[in-house]
């Protein structure tokens, strides 16, 4: 089963789900405010996406806390384990194993549609 990690409020996450709705797909949520995410995972979504895709340097979050875009992956894996809003949304893992970060229509008319 598709996995969408994200927060109901999210304005990307949001259309990634009336997309995945639209194509009768079938999905759990996860939303990243209530569940942690556990080391392990990062590490596996990490070894299929990189840090920068993974990491919202353009949220508010981000801002809010003032943090230097020009961190190292090792700090900005240990900002990911203490904010998990400061990844970047949504989180797709698709039943293939693969993982897709944000929302690009394009891509996800390709894997989804």
């Amino acid at each position: 089963m598709i996995k969408v990690y994200g927060i109901s409020t999210c304005t990307s996450v949001k259309k990634a789900t009336a997309f995945l709705k639209a194509h009768g797909k079938t999905y759990a949520f996860i939303d990243l405010k209530s569940v942690p995410i556990e080391a392990a995972k990062r590490k596996e979504w990490l070894s299929k996406q990189s840090m920068a895709t993974l990491f919202n340097t353009k949220g508010t979050k981000f801002r809010t806390l003032g943090l230097d875009k020009t961190m190292s992956d090792a700090q900005k894996e240990a900002w990911l384990e203490k904010e998990p809003l400061l990844y970047k949304r949504p989180v797709i893992e698709c039943e293939d194993g693969t993982v897709v970060v944000g929302f690009d229509e394009e891509l996800y008319l390709k894997k989804f549609a």
